[in-house]
């Protein structure tokens, strides 16, 4: 729908080992990339996703002038960030440190049951992150983040009351890639179709 730059939609997250490669803009995710929540955006709070770009800026200032004269950027960040609102244990082990799930089958006198460890530990779970919403330059078209590197970094804090539905927190934070093959690209890139294959 007209205008295709101003994009009303919720987007859908994928994770994947660490250093995945990226399906084409025009490819479903299959093999190793895996929807974020059960049904995907369809399981995320009404905020939806956001995604910050954050930077720490340095302005110079000299003896002669009153006003900053240079400015360097010491640091930047990137970060997808939603409430996940699906329980199922195989989401909420993506969203603490990627533990294993553990799968007892029903048993005479015993009831089957999955479970999940809650102490994450000392190392840190890394995944590649895919990001997709529609491109601004048509209709059907896709636009998606690449991140090669990114680790969860929210505080997930489910509530559990009448209300509303519980809830885990996520924050998807990127890691510079040492593989880029330009600096530009070590956070990854953003990538919107302009134009059907031919």
């Amino acid at each position: 729908m007209q205008p295709y730059e101003i994009i009303i939609s919720p987007a859908d997250v994928y994770l994947a080992p660490s250093g995945s490669t990226f399906p084409d803009v025009d490819t479903p995710p299959t093999g190793t990339w895996k929807l974020l929540g059960t049904a995907g955006k369809k399981n995320y709070s009404e905020d939806g996703v956001t995604v910050t770009h954050e930077q720490t800026l340095e302005p110079h200032r000299t003896a002669g002038s009153t006003g900053p004269v240079k400015v360097a950027r010491t640091e930047e960040g990137l970060t997808f960030e939603g409430v996940l609102e699906d329980l199922s244990l195989e989401e909420y082990a993506k969203v603490l440190n990627d533990v294993t799930v553990a799968d007892v089958a029903a048993a005479s006198g015993t009831p089957g049951y999955r479970s999940i460890p809650l102490r994450q530990g000392l190392d840190v779970a890394e995944f590649a992150v895919l990001v997709r919403f529609p491109s601004p330059y048509g209709d059907g078209f896709t636009a998606q983040y690449q991140v090669p590197r990114v680790y969860q970094a929210a505080n997930p804090a489910p509530a559990f009351n009448k209300s509303g539905a519980a809830g885990l927190a996520f924050s998807f934070t990127a890691l510079e890639d040492p593989d880029a093959t330009v600096d530009e690209e070590r956070f990854g890139k953003l990538v919107a179709q302009d134009a059907l294959a031919t």
